[in-house]
């Protein structure tokens, strides 16, 4: 017999949490037995002496409390650590989302036809609230970024309702707090290509009044979540393209950089100076979004590598534009096209030797296989 284990992370959600853990709670049953698992996030109202009532009252609920407020992320991160059940679910203590759908969601997993069961706002016919045209945008917005660099087709990634096997947490590592949590998880769900379905749900959208407490900072965060968690195993063309724009920006910073040192000290000091600005930040930039710090290497080891890189893609830069120029290509021609090919090179070393890590996709080994 399957269990499932809901956690619901709560933060000053002393209105709705009573409610919310009774509708949960109705939804188990001797075929589907439930753990509940109410992480209280430090609320500053009467969240905490809720749940603890509520699991005086429902043996199958258990509550944890965080000293300090960290996100709902670091909740989660609470709860999937104490869950036992052989199937997770989250829930938000807000009445947002029907718990009875769950029972729907569970039965791919239950018997046995998938990995993961998200829970759609956008697929289903049921009863939606209308609130928000904007947020609804920007849902779809980062879904629609979020599939480009996971070559998934979900209609929502940020839904609330994720449902997975709970061994699939032995393998994966999160590290957001806050809302970024949902990028995140389906970015390792995406990486490891496990079986991942939709399903409708309905909804019951709150106000800000109500309590709502996603904002735009956490929009921006999402965004630069999709980033980060996917862009290392992204296909190679798009690496190659999130590549360029790095390259640009830090070329931008190195003509910056130059134009001001140019004043006070020589050219001899001031290019070599700007070059290695931008190599820093080239560098920062790269392993900020792009690749994984110590794929292969130490950290010492890997900056002499990536030195070596960076000084091979100059002397390449070099040769090639004295060639051209050589051959009767004028300057800004010969050095357009050279550093054309050194962009080229200082990514295939970069890829291949500094941070050696292979993404999937048919431009990859494991793509091929």
């Amino acid at each position: 017999m399957s269990r499932l284990s809901i956690i619901i992370p709560a933060y000053n959600e002393e209105r709705s949490l009573a409610a919310c853990v009774e509708r949960v709670v109705a939804i188990g049953s001797d075929a589907l037995p439930l753990e509940v698992i109410v992480v209280d996030d430090a609320s500053n109202d009467g969240t905490w002496q809720c749940a603890e009532a509520l699991a005086a009252r429902h043996p199958a609920v258990r509550v944890l409390r965080h000293p300090v407020n960290q996100g709902k992320g670091a909740a989660l991160h609470s709860g999937f650590r104490h869950a036992t059940g052989d199937f997770v679910a989250v829930q938000d203590a807000d009445l947002e989302y029907d718990p009875r759908d769950l029972i729907r969601l569970v039965e791919p997993l239950v018997d046995g036809t998938a990995d993961v069961v998200i829970g759609s706002r956008f697929l289903s016919t049921g009863r939606h609230r209308v609130l928000y045209f904007w947020h609804s945008v920007g849902n779809r917005v980062l879904t629609l970024l979020s599939n480009m660099f996971t070559d998934l087709n979900l209609t929502d990634m940020e839904s609330c309702y994720k449902v997975f096997r709970r061994a699939l947490l032995d393998d994966i590592e999160l590290h957001e707090r806050r809302f970024g949590f949902e990028p995140e998880i389906i970015a390792q769900f995406a990486r490891k290509r496990l079986r991942i379905y939709e399903m409708g749900i309905s909804y019951e959208g709150r106000t800000y009044e109500q309590g709502k407490k996603i904002g735009v900072r956490d929009g921006f965060r999402a965004l630069y979540c999709i980033l980060r968690y996917n862009l290392p195993h992204a296909p190679m063309p798009i690496q190659f393209a999130v590549y360029v724009i790095v390259g640009g920006l830090c070329a931008a910073l190195n003509l910056a950089v130059f134009v001001a040192l140019l004043a006070p000290l020589s050219v001899w000091v001031a290019a070599p100076a700007a070059f290695a600005v931008a190599a820093i930040a080239n560098y920062w930039l790269s392993t900020a979004l792009l690749f994984r710090r110590n794929a292969r290497w130490s950290t010492a080891t890997e900056l002499a590598v990536y030195a070596a890189v960076v000084a091979a893609g100059a002397a390449v830069d070099a040769a090639i534009t004295a060639a051209l120029i050589a051959a009767d290509v004028s300057p800004p021609g010969a050095k357009a096209l050279a550093s054309a090919a050194a962009l080229a090179l200082n990514f295939a070393g970069r890829r291949v030797l500094v941070f050696p890590e292979h993404p999937p996709g048919p431009w990859s080994p494991a793509g091929r296989r």
